[in-house]
């Protein structure tokens, strides 16, 4: 059954403020979507898991270097738009394979397996990343692992969790102290790339690159990360995390601003207490 819950209403302007009635309807609205959410990206999860290959040479095709496609990636977000579809046909829908689907006030974007890498080779850092906009605004987010055991989930004004715990981003003030991530992409030459690591580990930085930039942000939120650098990213790749980096009170780069939602930009994450110098280190925008 579908329960029917009214839409979430557009912002008041300013000469006219939000009725409280109006606020509570767009809490209840938002705290059934995030429900939803939560019960959808598991159910992809497990479908996705379902069709892991076994370890071994890569299972399926490139798109371009190092840019994976597999069987996988189209049937679970097909699941994730009919399923969407099914309890909020009114919303948007976004997918990394099929493109903006549907338009809507709201937009859910999602990267069917992000890692697909690592997926394609039958491991287990890869995940179902879901995310949820009002135009340039992350209302909620969810990222499920299922190789992994994991769930992280988030919810404007309601703080983030990782398997239903809360998790907040590290208290690291000191980058040689620090683990960060630096995430590779296609799009921007070896070069630059080589030259960004290089920045990040002369701060004294222990290096990583772990092929999902969404758990790669997501690990920033959990306090397991210092911070996540990488020069060119997709609106699928961090729409699931960006309500998680929030709520978890990390410092996160505008990656909304510009024309970053529509063609992808650079991105930066960071706990607090390292944010003003791996922003400098890596030379991204802040």
């Amino acid at each position: 059954m579908i329960l029917k819950v009214r839409p979430l209403p557009r912002s008041a302007s300013p000469e006219c403020p939000r009725n409280i009635y109006d606020g509570l309807a767009r809490m209840t609205a938002l705290d059934h979507r995030f429900d939803v959410a939560r019960i959808v990206c598991a159910d992809a999860g497990a479908l996705a898991l379902s069709m892991l290959p076994p370890p071994g040479a890569g299972a399926g095709t490139l798109k371009g270097a190092q840019d994976w496609l597999t069987e996988a990636d189209g049937a679970v977000e097909r699941f994730l738009s009919d399923a969407l579809s099914r309890h909020f046909p009114e919303d948007g829908f976004q997918g990394e394979e099929a493109g903006a689907a549907r338009r809507g006030v709201l937009r859910w974007v999602v990267d069917p397996i992000d890692g697909t890498s690592n997926f394609a080779r039958g491991g287990t850092r890869w995940c179902v990343s879901v995310g949820l906009l009002d135009d340039r605004q992350p209302l909620l987010g969810v990222l499920t692992a299922p190789a992994l055991g994991e769930t992280y989930a988030a919810c404007a004004g309601r703080g983030a969790t990782l398997n239903g715990e809360p998790i907040r981003a590290a208290a690291t003030t000191d980058l040689r102290r620090a683990i960060v991530e630096a995430g590779w992409s296609p799009r921007r030459g070896n070069d630059g790339y080589l030259a960004l690591c290089g920045r990040i580990m002369a701060t004294g930085s222990m290096l990583r690159a772990g092929g999902s930039g969404a758990l790669g942000l997501a690990e920033v939120a959990a306090g397991r990360l210092d911070g996540y650098a990488e020069l060119h990213i997709n609106l699928w790749d961090v729409a699931g995390a960006l309500a998680l980096l929030a709520e978890a009170g990390a410092h996160v780069s505008d990656f909304m601003a510009g024309d970053g939602p529509a063609h992808g930009a650079p991105m930066l994450a960071a706990a607090p207490g390292v944010a003003v110098g791996l922003t400098a280190a890596a030379a991204l925008p802040g």
